[in-house]
């Protein structure tokens, strides 16, 4: 078994707080005991428009954001699943909203482009978002080892296309990650819901850190941080405000389950 840990923050547009705190509760969950721990979508920059974090876009490997990411992972010989930065794509205006992976001794080993972007009016708010104006979608599913498992990478309104997911299945997913910025009233509609139907129906743990409260940009985020086990329980959730949650991934038990229960294994796709 492998503790991991999910971080909860309320990320603003100043960049070095940001990284402050982040170093903060790695720190927190490095004594509790996780060898991975996972940063929230938007965790080193949420401005006041969409537009403004193009001021804190990185080259990939370069750039304090990654520099902070590779100190800290190799300084507490922990890997970070990191929430997602704002990288910039050679011959493309708009930024890719990337989740970038460490492992313990501080090197890159992985990199996803968010596919699924949030281009929608939320309902029973005056809230539209038009995320694709500003990011570059990504188009290819990653999947990297860790001490944890194998691990499939996701952000935030992937969770709502679970064809993501069963591809990740293929490619050897034990344990889905997904770093987060929800709407409070999406979150509260769907959020749960939506985390522990990706766990039940690929028999994986589920490992959610978000971003929870009021920014400075007015927004709201939902939080409830979460840890699902590949049966659907929860294990850990950390409702509201900053902090972290952890649980235990447990991949024997997973195996178990999967041979006793193998549903991953009766799927058949209709002509």
């Amino acid at each position: 078994m492998t503790i991991v840990a999910a971080v909860q923050m309320t990320s603003a547009a100043n960049r070095e707080r940001n990284l402050a705190e982040a170093g903060r509760l790695l720190r927190e969950a490095r004594a509790r005991g996780a060898l991975v721990a996972a940063l929230p979508e938007n965790f080193a920059f949420m401005g006041l428009a969409e537009a403004d974090k193009s001021a804190v876009a990185e080259a990939e490997g370069e750039g304090p954001i990654q520099s902070f990411l590779a100190a800290t992972a190799r300084d507490l010989g922990l890997w970070i699943v990191a929430g997602t930065i704002p990288l910039r794509v050679a011959g493309e205006p708009r930024l890719a909203a990337a989740s970038l992976v460490y492992d313990a001794e501080g090197r890159q080993v992985a990199r996803y482009d968010k596919i699924h972007l949030f281009d929608v009016a939320v309902p029973g708010k005056d809230e539209r978002y038009q995320e694709s104006s500003t990011v570059h979608p990504g188009e290819v599913p990653v999947c990297v080892d860790t001490p944890a498992g194998r691990l499939g990478l996701a952000v935030c309104y992937d969770i709502r296309f679970p064809e993501l997911f069963r591809r990740l299945l293929s490619m050897g997913a034990e344990w889905f990650c997904l770093p987060s910025a929800f709407t409070a009233p999406t979150g509260r509609a769907h959020w749960e819901t939506l985390l522990r139907a990706r766990a039940i129906e690929n028999l994986c743990h589920v490992v959610a850190p978000a971003q929870s409260g009021f920014h400075e940009n007015g927004r709201e985020t939902y939080g409830d941080s979460m840890i699902v086990d590949c049966w659907g329980r929860v294990i850990g959730r950390l409702p509201r405000g900053t902090g972290l949650v952890t649980g235990e991934i447990d991949l024997v038990r997973q195996r178990e389950v999967r041979q006793n229960f193998p549903s991953v294994q009766h799927r058949r796709l209709p002509s």
